[in-house]
């Protein structure tokens, strides 16, 4: 049964991230609110986290996993970025978008797009998801709480919960945060393409 933490979406209680991030250390995953929808997380070389996550979605090995980073110094330790790519990065964060970038050697194998060698990168833009990033010191492997069966991601925690009780170690709640996905732009090329237009906006990338 998944524990369910109400946090304020402004002034997160210390207290509750704390719990969280230890769950998410002993192995756990967890369901958390971002500027662009609910998302789930687990640790980065949680390979039990991640099959979870992959049966959740019902995800192929195709899917671009994210590696939601706390800040750019964090990032550019699990992505290669060139001085153009980081310009465009760095004016879009934090924010909505996820970045795909040729992965560094820090990144497991079992996380990258098996012909690109490539990984999804992104800062959020929200207080909850920050402190969860600054109390774990490391990225949380992510990916939208899109359900197989559902048109439009979960936005209420009370319905995450409900519906994934015995799947999750734990729903983290700070109120809705909208059903748009985040801007997707591929940097693996020699041009950025926008992959899914969601809550960025693209106009820079185009």
């Amino acid at each position: 049964m998944a524990r369910y933490f109400d946090v304020h979406p402004v002034d997160p209680q210390r207290r509750v991230i704390g719990k969280t991030v230890e769950l998410v250390r002993e192995g756990g995953l967890i369901a958390y609110p971002t500027d662009s929808c609910f998302a789930l997380g687990c640790q980065l070389g949680n390979a039990d986290g991640l099959k979870r996550i992959r049966e959740i979605r019902n995800l192929d090995d195709k899917h671009h996993f994210t590696l939601v980073c706390r800040d750019f110094a964090q990032l550019g330790h699990f992505v290669h970025v060139s001085n153009t790519v980081f310009r465009l990065i760095k004016a879009s964060t934090p924010g909505s978008y996820t970045f795909i970038l040729p992965a560094t050697k820090e990144v497991p194998r079992r996380l990258l797009h098996p012909k690109k060698k490539t990984v999804g990168v992104r800062i959020p833009d929200h207080r909850v998801a920050q402190a969860l990033l600054a109390e774990l010191g490391e990225p949380l492997l992510s990916s939208t709480l899109l359900l197989p069966d559902s048109a439009e991601p979960l936005t209420q925690g009370w319905e995450i919960k409900e519906r994934l009780d015995g799947a999750l170690d734990a729903v983290i709640d700070s109120g809705d945060c909208g059903v748009e996905p985040t801007t997707v732009i591929d940097f693996s090329g020699s041009e950025p393409e926008v992959v899914r237009r969601g809550a960025g906006d693209p106009a820079r990338f185009e």
